[in-house]
């Protein structure tokens, strides 16, 4: 006939079936092997709580109000919702009232990286009050935790009622120790505005 020779397409389109094969096997056997690593089991096992020192802030869930935490370290920066990190402590949560929620409860968290030596202030600030109810009562919280494998140990619980908008309150503060334990007899709320000092 013409002379064409298939043998030669029939072994180009087997050499490239078989280097088409190699390479899915290949891909197949790296992500067996790095499948294992990506979520290893152990992780979830030791996963321990962030912070050393947690400060916690509710108020009433059915209140239209935002309500804004702030906390200082010794001798850092001031933390709330304008600036949300600073060298021990950062605000995991800014709680804006109804606003964008979707967990129904009104609260702010703040953890802290380590447990400096000194006094620390928790304040709460009345940023906005859509339901025109006051006073406000919130709950802030304190627990501390000396080193990572330790458990949290509550420090203070207070109540305090905010009247107004743009009222800032100081909550408690209280002083922790090298060994990150508190003072005796240090929490008290002699009043250091911390959004003010921002400004």
């Amino acid at each position: 006939m013409l002379g064409l020779d298939l043998s030669d397409d029939e072994d180009q389109g087997t050499v490239f079936r078989d280097v088409l094969m190699l390479v899915l096997f290949g891909f197949v056997t790296i992500v067996v092997l790095v499948l294992p690593h990506l979520n290893p089991p152990e992780a979830a096992a030791d996963a321990t709580p962030p912070g050393n020192v947690v400060v916690e802030m509710r108020w009433p869930d059915d209140i239209d109000a935002d309500v804004d935490l702030w906390v200082q370290a010794p001798g850092d920066t001031p933390v709330g919702y304008s600036n949300k990190g600073a060298r021990y402590f950062n605000l995991l949560r800014d709680d804006l009232g109804k606003d964008n929620e979707t967990t129904g409860l009104n609260f702010e968290v703040a953890f802290s990286r380590g447990t400096p030596a000194g006094e620390y202030t928790v304040n709460a600030h009345l940023y906005r009050n859509q339901s025109a109810r006051t006073p406000i009562e919130v709950v802030v919280a304190v627990s501390v935790k000396a080193t990572r494998d330790a458990s949290l140990r509550p420090v203070a619980t207070r109540r305090i009622q905010l009247a107004h908008v743009g009222q800032e309150i100081t909550a408690m503060r209280f002083t922790l120790d090298d060994a990150g334990n508190l003072v005796a007899g240090s929490i008290h709320d002699l009043p250091r505005l911390l959004r003010s000092a921002r400004r």
